[in-house]
């Protein structure tokens, strides 16, 4: 089994105690996000999970527990999110500079091929155009040389529940547009470019459009054949029916839950109100079997 620690919220950089403690207790409880009298008792033994999978932005509070891990054995990698955009898009997002501060850290204990840099999504508007996009990938892709082998990317799909936060944003130039083929083509050839002078491959995530001949092709976050090259472990490759149609991940168990993050991304697809994760954010406790009780 694959555990996602998790697509619906930031564990590590703000339930890192509770999923200690859920790693200690051997199982937590993980209510269906869609009928939440259904709850589910996961196991987090180490002889029952295959790998855990990290989806952060802010590993710091998770580091000093990683001997911990280590100790139990448990396999795990993370996917690290680093991009740059101005404050009405991340509310309250690490700095760049602590963010790399913290990735080469985090690769140094762990090596460079357990820290996937997610530049994800592309958020593009007036204001974060396809040049803003290309000097600002370069700008961090340079910083993470030789502490990572993979970059994820994406453009930014817009949800329902997002649209009335675009509303501020596009007041201030920043709402979100589309990009044409041919500016896209550029785009993506130089992401792909200068991925490669970084010594780094980059994939896509979840795109419906194949960006092949670009040089990026279609990833998988969750990934088997990662997997298996970094761990020597075989895990199965079906795609996980849970996702969207153009996601390539495997089969994962997520024991996040939804409005529960405080980073206050703009287009973040598992908030859906701020006040809400902040409200639910105070319910929870450490000692608790589920993220929010």
């Amino acid at each position: 089994m694959i555990i996602s620690v998790s697509r619906r919220t930031d564990i590590p950089a703000f339930y890192a105690e509770w999923f200690v403690n859920r790693i200690r207790a051997g199982y937590c409880h993980v209510p269906n996000p869609y009928n939440p009298n259904q709850v589910a008792r996961v196991s987090l033994k180490p002889e029952d999970v295959d790998v855990i999978v990290f989806w952060t932005r802010y590993c710091r509070p998770l580091l000093r527990h990683l001997s911990e891990l280590d100790a139990k054995g448990f396999r795990y990698y993370f996917l690290y999110t680093i991009v740059s955009y101005p404050l009405p898009v991340h509310l309250k997002s690490p700095p760049l500079q602590s963010s790399l501060q913290d990735f080469r850290r985090l690769a140094r204990r762990i090596g460079p091929e357990r820290v996937i840099w997610r530049y994800d999504p592309l958020w593009l508007s007036t204001r974060t155009d396809a040049e803003y996009h290309i000097k600002t990938y370069q700008q961090i892709a340079r910083r993470l040389r030789g502490y990572t082998r993979r970059s994820v990317i994406s453009i930014a799909t817009i949800y329902r529940k997002v649209k009335k936060r675009l509303e501020s944003l596009t007041r201030q130039g920043l709402g979100f547009s589309d990009i044409k083929a041919d500016a896209l083509k550029d785009l993506m050839e130089a992401l792909s470019g200068i991925a490669g002078e970084n010594e780094m491959q980059v994939t896509s995530c979840a795109q419906q459009t194949d960006w092949t001949p670009y040089g990026i092709r279609p990833g998988k976050c969750v990934d088997d054949e990662y997997i298996k090259k970094v761990f020597g472990l075989n895990v199965s490759g079906r795609k996980d029916p849970a996702q969207r149609q153009a996601c390539g991940c495997v089969v994962s168990k997520d024991i996040g839950m939804y409005d529960t993050c405080l980073f206050g991304c703009a287009y973040c697809y598992a908030t859906t109100r701020f006040d809400l994760a902040r409200a639910n954010y105070k319910r929870h406790d450490p000692d608790g079997v589920s993220l929010i009780c």
